[in-house]
């Protein structure tokens, strides 16, 4: 299958080819096509899977109707949401290039950065806006923004925005928007939230699964079992074992990512540390060096670590289990992205036991 027969206009497949996309994937396969429809559509991928093209092809058709170009009003015609500063800069980034065909202005608005050169391009006009639920909250309260004539809602990484507390702000953001529009929800998950979630938000959707279980079938999973206080000796010998170039160490609080990067970096280890604390600018330049290899460890929490792009990350480390077991499947979907394998290692305690068991409940493969 190519992406000329799933309904995209020449002047997007053309750009796709420039870009270096050769086929689509299974979730693009199913949700460009749904999408194009016209109809609400609720699709569980996980993250690597190509779910911002999924949405952000049609969308960007839609709007353009396949022409070159198009008048620009100044209200946007259509809105992603999504959970962090990070995710919104990569979804702007990626869906500005999928537009410059049809010269789609796009702005991202997102907490942590200047409210003046958002509202500069809101006033200039655009197209399609990306941004996180607080920031378009501060937004809509100014009265810079007006979503009247949005057409096209999707709310990307759902089951994230709800464990980060954006039930209320969502709700609020759905009263500013008409009723008469096409609402489309991705998540990793489709949790008990979700589903209600998706009642609130949607009318007689689609539904697209193509998670192949929960957990993409690319990655290795193990659990490290390690006595109480030897993680950091476990987990300087899981990268030494593993001679991974680059490695993402997922910890439970901001306080212990910090003290998890210093370890490391006392070891000998070049490593970078990134969460909420941490200045926009600090955390950009810590994923930069992450990316570029000048650090070949990057310790997060797990808001920081959301949305995270890394084309080739071989190693995934959970110092700590997550609290949440759907949020297991969030952080090794870091790794075995786009076919490639991946390994993902649990530093497992005594005291972890009862997590590991609600983890092993959720996903489809076993954690041994």
């Amino acid at each position: 299958m190519s992406f000329t027969t799933l309904g995209l206009s020449q002047v997007l497949t053309s750009s796709l080819v420039t870009l270096g996309y050769t086929e689509p994937t299974p979730v693009q396969s199913h949700a460009i096509p749904a999408v194009l429809t016209g109809r609400d559509v609720i699709a569980r991928a996980q993250t690597g899977t190509g779910k911002t093209a999924a949405f952000g092809l049609p969308i960007i058709e839609r709007l353009f109707a396949g022409k070159r170009s198009a008048p620009i009003p100044r209200a946007p015609r259509a809105l992603v949401l999504v959970p962090t500063r990070e995710l919104a800069v990569q979804v702007h980034r990626a869906l500005s290039a999928y537009g410059a065909p049809v010269h789609l202005r796009a702005v991202a608005i997102y907490g942590g950065a200047g409210m003046a050169p958002q509202v500069d391009a809101l006033r200039r006009g655009v197209d399609l806006v990306v941004a996180t639920p607080g920031r378009l909250l501060d937004h809509l309260q100014r009265r810079t923004i007006d979503l009247s004539r949005v057409e096209i809602l999707t709310l990307d990484e759902a089951d994230r925005m709800l464990d980060m507390g954006f039930l209320p702000a969502l709700r609020r953001v759905l009263q500013a928007l008409p009723s008469a529009r096409q609402t489309l929800l991705f998540s990793a998950t489709i949790s008990r939230d979700v589903t209600r979630l998706a009642g609130d938000f949607t009318r007689q959707a689609k539904h697209i699964d193509v998670s192949d279980g929960v957990v993409p079938p690319t990655v290795n999973h193990r659990v490290q079992a390690v006595v109480d206080g030897g993680k950091s000796d476990a987990l300087a010998r899981v990268l030494r074992d593993t001679a991974a170039d680059r490695a993402l160490v997922f910890c439970k609080t901001k306080r212990g990512s910090d003290r998890v990067g210093q370890q490391l970096v006392r070891a000998g280890i070049r490593a970078a540390v990134i969460h909420g604390n941490k200045s926009q600018g600090a955390r950009t330049r810590a994923l930069d060096d992450f990316k570029r290899g000048r650090v070949n460890v990057l310790v997060a929490t797990d808001i920081a670590a959301r949305g995270l792009d890394i084309a080739h990350l071989p190693l995934v480390v959970n110092y700590d289990l997550p609290l949440v077991a759907e949020d297991y499947v969030h952080r090794v979907g870091r790794t075995g992205r786009a076919g490639r394998s991946g390994h993902a290692v649990s530093l497992v305690s005594p005291k972890d036991r009862h997590m590991l068991k609600a983890i092993q409940a959720l996903v489809s493969v076993p954690l041994q």
